[in-house]
């Protein structure tokens, strides 16, 4: 399993390419690609580089799949004995962010496959076919609903 810590929004964060993550707010549309270049370490299948501060070549694609807002944290501020008190709050902006693939100098280390990406094949339909209990019992007449 191969990954990548970026740095993003002034924070660190490990990424896997087919997993979605939550970032803070990124300028770009839902669905459009977005390609992180700030790429401080890469790991694929035990061979790891670290960059100095970043990795030279390497970067992590990705689609915005939707922006939203964080819940609500709440700041209460008080002065004891002096009926002073302040209480706000605040709500982030933030982007959902699925990674696509991890490349280095130009070659993709880990990324989705072509095959999850594919539509499934849809079921073959299946007949349902009555049970021996519904069979042996006695339908309802309007002659015994009305009595």
């Amino acid at each position: 399993m191969s990954y990548a810590i970026i740095e993003t929004g002034g924070k660190q964060l490990r990424v896997e390419p087919g997993r979605f993550y939550d970032i803070e707010l990124l300028p770009v549309e839902p669905e459009e690609k977005v390609t992180i270049e700030r790429v401080l370490l890469v790991e694929n299948n035990g061979d790891v580089t670290i960059g100095q501060p970043w990795v030279d070549g390497a970067t992590v694609e990705g689609t915005v799949m939707r922006h939203f807002r964080d819940r609500k944290i709440l700041v209460y501020k008080m002065k004891p004995k002096k009926k002073t008190r302040k209480k706000r709050g605040h709500r982030q902006e933030i982007t959902r962010l699925m990674v696509d693939a991890i490349s280095m100098n130009g070659s993709v280390l880990a990324g989705t496959s072509a095959e999850s990406t594919e539509t499934p094949t849809p079921a073959t339909p299946v007949e349902v076919m009555p049970t021996e209990a519904e069979e042996s019992a006695p339908e309802a007449t309007s002659e015994t609903a009305s009595e």
